[in-house]
Protein backbone atom coordinates (compact mmCIF):
# COMPACT_ATOMS: atom_id res chain seq x y z
CA UNK A 1 0.00 0.00 0.00
CA UNK A 2 1.38 3.39 -0.96
CA UNK A 3 0.61 6.97 -0.03
CA UNK A 4 0.45 9.54 -2.81
CA UNK A 5 2.40 12.73 -2.09
CA UNK A 6 0.33 15.70 -0.93
CA UNK A 7 1.03 19.14 -2.32
CA UNK A 8 1.78 21.19 -0.44
CA UNK A 9 2.90 18.71 2.22
CA UNK A 10 1.93 18.83 5.86
CA UNK A 11 4.41 20.68 8.08
CA UNK A 12 5.32 19.17 11.44
CA UNK A 13 6.66 21.77 13.85
CA UNK A 14 8.44 20.76 17.06
CA UNK A 15 8.89 23.62 19.52
CA UNK A 16 11.92 23.17 21.79
CA UNK A 17 12.11 19.36 21.60
CA UNK A 18 14.32 17.83 24.28
CA UNK A 19 14.65 14.11 23.49
CA UNK A 20 16.70 13.19 20.39
CA UNK A 21 15.02 9.83 19.64
CA UNK A 22 11.59 11.49 19.59
CA UNK A 23 12.77 14.03 17.03
CA UNK A 24 14.45 11.28 15.04
CA UNK A 25 11.21 9.28 15.03
CA UNK A 26 9.31 12.34 13.78
CA UNK A 27 11.94 12.77 11.04
CA UNK A 28 11.34 9.19 9.96
CA UNK A 29 7.59 9.81 9.99
CA UNK A 30 8.17 12.80 7.73
CA UNK A 31 10.20 10.63 5.36
CA UNK A 32 7.43 8.06 4.93
CA UNK A 33 4.58 10.59 4.68
CA UNK A 34 6.20 13.43 2.73
CA UNK A 35 5.70 15.88 5.61
CA UNK A 36 8.29 18.59 6.28
CA UNK A 37 10.01 18.96 9.65
CA UNK A 38 10.50 22.36 11.27
CA UNK A 39 12.48 22.55 14.52
CA UNK A 40 12.11 25.54 16.80
CA UNK A 41 14.87 26.21 19.32
CA UNK A 42 16.34 26.16 21.67
CA UNK A 43 16.73 22.42 21.23
CA UNK A 44 17.69 20.15 24.10
CA UNK A 45 20.29 18.42 21.91
CA UNK A 46 22.46 18.85 18.84
CA UNK A 47 20.89 17.81 15.56
CA UNK A 48 24.19 16.10 14.83
CA UNK A 49 23.76 13.68 17.75
CA UNK A 50 24.01 10.04 16.72
CA UNK A 51 20.77 9.06 18.51
CA UNK A 52 18.83 11.57 16.46
CA UNK A 53 20.35 10.45 13.19
CA UNK A 54 19.96 6.76 14.07
CA UNK A 55 16.24 7.17 14.78
CA UNK A 56 15.79 9.15 11.56
CA UNK A 57 18.05 6.78 9.65
CA UNK A 58 19.19 8.13 6.31
CA UNK A 59 16.12 10.32 5.77
CA UNK A 60 17.31 13.45 7.54
CA UNK A 61 18.35 15.31 4.39
CA UNK A 62 14.97 14.57 2.75
CA UNK A 63 12.72 15.79 5.57
CA UNK A 64 14.42 18.54 7.52
CA UNK A 65 13.03 21.92 6.52
CA UNK A 66 14.64 24.41 8.86
CA UNK A 67 15.88 25.16 12.36
CA UNK A 68 14.48 28.38 13.79
CA UNK A 69 16.39 29.88 16.72
CA UNK A 70 13.16 30.92 18.48
CA UNK A 71 9.41 30.58 18.25
CA UNK A 72 9.19 34.23 17.17
CA UNK A 73 11.53 33.46 14.24
CA UNK A 74 9.29 30.59 13.13
CA UNK A 75 6.12 32.70 13.47
CA UNK A 76 7.69 35.58 11.51
CA UNK A 77 8.74 33.29 8.68
CA UNK A 78 5.28 31.70 8.41
CA UNK A 79 2.85 34.51 9.27
CA UNK A 80 -0.05 33.12 7.23
CA UNK A 81 0.42 29.43 8.02
CA UNK A 82 -2.71 27.54 8.98
CA UNK A 83 -1.70 26.17 12.39
CA UNK A 84 -3.05 23.53 14.73
CA UNK A 85 -1.54 23.83 18.21
CA UNK A 86 -1.46 20.44 19.92
CA UNK A 87 -1.80 20.55 23.68
CA UNK A 88 -3.29 18.44 26.46
CA UNK A 89 -5.30 21.54 27.46
CA UNK A 90 -7.04 21.98 24.12
CA UNK A 91 -10.31 23.58 23.15
CA UNK A 92 -11.04 21.00 20.41
CA UNK A 93 -10.38 17.34 19.67
CA UNK A 94 -8.04 16.64 16.79
CA UNK A 95 -10.89 14.61 15.28
CA UNK A 96 -12.93 17.81 14.91
CA UNK A 97 -10.31 19.64 12.84
CA UNK A 98 -10.52 19.82 9.06
CA UNK A 99 -6.93 19.33 7.92
CA UNK A 100 -5.73 20.75 4.61
CA UNK A 101 -2.58 20.36 2.53
CA UNK A 102 0.16 22.63 3.82
CA UNK A 103 -1.18 22.84 7.39
CA UNK A 104 1.31 23.30 10.22
CA UNK A 105 0.84 20.80 13.07
CA UNK A 106 2.64 22.39 16.03
CA UNK A 107 3.80 20.39 19.08
CA UNK A 108 5.58 21.48 22.25
CA UNK A 109 8.50 20.05 24.17
CA UNK A 110 8.31 16.73 25.98
CA UNK A 111 8.41 18.10 29.53
CA UNK A 112 6.54 21.39 29.09
CA UNK A 113 4.34 21.30 25.99
CA UNK A 114 3.73 24.47 24.00
CA UNK A 115 4.65 27.83 25.51
CA UNK A 116 1.67 29.10 27.55
CA UNK A 117 1.89 32.48 25.79
CA UNK A 118 1.31 30.83 22.38
CA UNK A 119 -1.66 28.81 23.66
CA UNK A 120 -3.14 31.85 25.43
CA UNK A 121 -2.78 34.00 22.29
CA UNK A 122 -4.52 31.40 20.08
CA UNK A 123 -6.92 29.29 22.16
CA UNK A 124 -9.12 28.74 19.09
CA UNK A 125 -6.23 26.93 17.36
CA UNK A 126 -5.60 24.43 20.16
CA UNK A 127 -6.36 20.78 19.53
CA UNK A 128 -5.82 17.71 21.63
CA UNK A 129 -5.72 13.97 21.29
CA UNK A 130 -8.29 12.37 23.63
CA UNK A 131 -6.84 10.48 26.58
CA UNK A 132 -8.21 8.90 29.73
CA UNK A 133 -8.75 11.28 32.66
CA UNK A 134 -5.87 12.03 35.02
CA UNK A 135 -3.22 11.31 32.38
CA UNK A 136 -0.63 14.02 31.83
CA UNK A 137 0.41 13.40 28.23
CA UNK A 138 1.56 10.86 25.68
CA UNK A 139 4.91 10.44 23.99
CA UNK A 140 5.69 13.29 21.60
CA UNK A 141 6.51 11.16 18.57
CA UNK A 142 3.39 9.05 19.15
CA UNK A 143 1.21 12.17 19.29
CA UNK A 144 2.80 13.55 16.12
CA UNK A 145 2.19 10.25 14.34
CA UNK A 146 -1.45 10.09 15.39
CA UNK A 147 -2.11 13.68 14.29
CA UNK A 148 -0.21 13.33 11.02
CA UNK A 149 -2.10 10.25 9.92
CA UNK A 150 -5.46 11.78 10.83
CA UNK A 151 -4.55 14.79 8.70
CA UNK A 152 -3.44 12.57 5.83
CA UNK A 153 -6.55 10.40 6.13
CA UNK A 154 -8.81 13.41 5.77
CA UNK A 155 -6.84 14.98 2.94
CA UNK A 156 -6.60 11.75 0.93
CA UNK A 157 -10.28 10.94 1.50
CA UNK A 158 -11.35 14.39 0.22
CA UNK A 159 -8.91 14.14 -2.68
CA UNK A 160 -7.49 17.59 -1.95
Amino acid sequence: MFLAPIAPPLNLVLVEPQIPPNTGNVARLCAVTGARLHLVGPLGFSIAQKDLRRAGLDYWDKVFQKLYPTLDDYLREHPTARRHLFTARAAHSFWDVEYRPGDHLVFGSEPDGLPPSLVAAHPDLTVGIPMLPDRRSMNLSTAVGIATYEGLRQIVRRGS
